[in-house]
C-alpha cells in the first residue's frame, strides 16, 4: 500500500530553506519517492490553515516512507528544514 509524507510547514529563512530544497530529492528518490505536491499555490477551502507551504510525496509503502525519513542521507540534511522552517510532518498509508 502507498504512504504518503505530507508536510504543513512555514519558511523562516528562505535562503536556507532554498538549499534544503535542493537537495532532499536526491533523498527521496532511492526509496521510490515521487513529489506529488511541492509548495504551489495553496487555497484555504474550509476551517484554517496555519502554514504558506503544503508538500506531499508519495512512497510505495510506509516501509519505503519511514526508510527514507531515517535514512543517513535525510538525516544529514534534516536540520536545514528544522533551522530554515517550522510545521509538521506526518506519514499518512494511501488508501487500499
Amino acid at each position: 500500500m502507498k504512504a504518503y509524507v505530507i508536510a504543513a510547514e512555514t519558511i523562516k529563512d528562505q535562503a536556507m530553506f532554498d538549499e534544503y530544497r535542493k537537495v532532499v530529492p536526491e533523498t527521496v528518490a532511492p526509496f521510490g519517492g515521487r513529489f506529488v505536491a511541492r509548495g504551489g499555490n495553496l487555497t484555504v477551502l474550509e476551517g484554517e490553515w496555519p502554514h504558506s507551504r503544503l508538500v506531499i510525496i508519495e512512497f510505495p509503502s510506509r516501509a519505503d516512507a519511514e526508510g527514507w525519513y531515517k535514512s543517513p542521507a535525510y538525516q544529514k540534511i534534516i536540520s536545514l528544514r528544522h533551522k530554515s522552517s517550522v510545521g509538521t510532518l506526518v506519514i499518512v498509508d494511501g488508501a487500499p
